[in-house]
């Protein structure tokens, strides 16, 4: 599944601003197209999503694309303490007519709907555009509030360039596949937008995170290195489940780069800039064994750790040989969507029909035999006719997960509670439909705190879950945390770690998960960090 796991937002402060002097575009998202010509440049925000940096690859891919075409910002909210310090005096300046944001659901969106209704206030006749998993998703909340122009759905390597160039020359934009915007009050979407050739796409410009901060400041102290850095290296997914907010976005589509060429992007990262470690943020870096063999064959002895996304059912088909081979060149952690040991809700949520309770067991084992760990992620919560068997399903969950760390100890486990998202048409949205759930309909609502901790899989505000399921699911993985503390937090050092185990032992080993307050007092004073709601653990440098 594709998760937002990251902390909870700070707080964005905006000091009274004067009227900018930028261009004209008309009334926003009245029209297919602005009445006036805006600039050709565009300011692009990254939303604050975790206390260190990473590199903001979403937006560099974008502005790549763009190349010399138009003039371009970039304001990073993740290395900024007020960034609307940052963005107010360049958009008076009068050098763009854009202001560009990626969003994605949870904090992004809670520091992205304050910053992009400050422009519209101060800067009226900019066009505003919104790309990222969560407009995409949501695109009428987004158009309707009035503070956001287009969408741009899925990838914008094409459709962004287009756009900016059809409005600068006073086109409509109609014509230009990837959009979502409003004419005269109703949403008009132009398709899907084709794929890209990412071998032909340029050099990501890290010269625009630079001119604020040093590229170090993007290369955070993780488990994995010294130096981490995020790539993106393909898009979209071939698996279409029912779960995951991917699919509405590519529709089982994917595009990769090459593995000589994603080799050769990450041995120049540690040539330049002292990298030391990979964290593959694709939706699914591993669908292809030969580009996963090429790959790692350019990887082996070059001392670049890396982690990566994949599903069990597709790496459980590699080879021996090959898995051995991603061991010798750095491959450290992978991430799984287990979803659920119960073969019944695995089909449920179109998982794709390979992967079973069994697999996930026997692949564990299998992968920790090469020296790899598996990370798996479980989904509680899923919908079910009545409240008896929705809590028979938690405790048969919760049960499997105890039976895999009895197997495999060493295996990492994150769980999640059910979140859905706007998968049209499959069995399980007709069931939490039926069952009463109801997404937002304005922003003022989704960045309510209730909905932020929907977005990021912690309060599901799902009717088929009470408060007492709720509470059950986090004191388990209150209780699982502390007897099994995470590898990937390395602050936590062999003391703290026994510790933890100690003081967890008599609940794991009677099963009396509730109110575990003692332990959640230790991780709190221990500051452990939690991978479901932070990811990795990271120091900057």
């Amino acid at each position: 599944m594709n998760v937002s796991r990251e902390p909870a937002a700070v707080p964005v402060r905006f000091p009274v601003s004067r009227r900018g002097s930028s261009v004209a575009v008309g009334e926003a998202g009245a029209t297919a197209g602005p009445a006036r010509r805006p600039k050709p440049g565009i300011l692009l925000f990254n939303p604050w999503a975790t206390r260190t940096g990473r590199v903001p690859n979403s937006l560099l891919h974008i502005a790549a694309a763009l190349g010399d075409s138009c003039d371009i910002e970039l304001v990073d909210g993740n290395l900024e303490a007020d960034p609307w310090a940052v963005i107010e005096p360049l958009l008076a300046s009068g050098r763009f007519g854009f202001f560009g944001c990626t969003v994605m659901p949870g904090p992004q969106l809670r520091q992205a709907v304050p910053v992009t209704r400050q422009v519209r206030a101060n800067f009226p006749r900019l066009v505003t555009i919104w790309g990222g998993y969560f407009p995409s998703n949501h695109p009428q909340a987004v158009l309707q509030s009035g503070c956001v122009d287009y969408v741009v759905q899925s990838a914008g390597e094409g459709s962004l360039p287009a756009l900016l160039a059809a409005l600068c020359e006073g086109r409509s934009p109609e014509l230009i596949p990837g959009l979502i915007f409003l004419r005269n009050g109703e949403v008009v979407r132009t398709g899907k937008a084709p794929l890209p050739d990412l071998d032909l796409q340029p050099a990501l410009p890290l010269d625009l995170l630079a001119r604020r901060h040093p590229i170090r400041r993007y290369l955070p102290r993780t488990f994995l290195g010294r130096r981490t850095h995020a790539m993106h290296t393909s898009m979209g997914c071939p698996f279409m489940c029912a779960f995951c907010a991917v699919v509405p976005l590519y529709q089982g589509r994917w595009v990769a780069r090459s593995a000589e060429l994603v080799a050769q992007d990450v041995l120049q990262m540690r040539d330049a800039h002292g990298v030391d470690a990979i964290e593959f943020t694709d939706n699914n870096f591993f669908v292809s064994e030969k580009r996963v063999r090429a790959f790692a064959e350019r990887l082996r002895g070059q001392g670049v750790a890396w982690w990566g996304e994949g599903r069990i059912d597709t790496l459980d088909h590699f080879s021996d040989q090959t898995l051995a081979l991603m061991r010798e060149a750095g491959c450290r952690m992978i991430f799984f969507g287990a979803e659920s040991g119960d073969d019944e809700v695995l089909a449920m949520v179109d998982k794709g029909g390979r992967q079973s309770g069994a697999q996930i067991l026997r692949f564990a084992a299998r992968l920790l035999s090469f020296g790899i760990t598996p990370e798996y992620s479980f989904v509680l919560g899923f919908p079910r006719p009545t409240e008896a068997e929705v809590w028979a399903q938690i405790h048969r969950d919760i049960g499997f997960i105890r039976q895999l760390k009895q197997q495999s100890p060493a295996t990492e486990v994150i769980l999640y509670i059910y979140s859905p998202v706007p998968t049209e048409g499959t069995a399980l949205q007709q069931r939490s439909q039926a069952a009463g759930f109801r997404f937002p309909n304005t922003l003022e609502d989704w960045v309510s705190p209730a909905w932020e901790s929907f977005d990021l899989h912690r309060n599901p505000l799902t009717p088929w879950l009470t408060p007492a399921m709720v509470r059950h699911i986090h004191d388990f993985e209150t209780v699982m945390n502390a007897r099994y503390p995470t590898r990937t937090d390395f602050s936590l050092g062999d003391w703290g770690r026994r510790m933890m185990q100690a003081a967890s032992l008599p609940r794991y080993w009677s099963g009396i998960y509730r109110r575990p307050l003692e332990l959640k007092v230790l991780q709190r004073l221990r500051r452990y960090t939690r991978p479901e709601v932070e990811g990795f653990y990271a120091e900057s440098n």
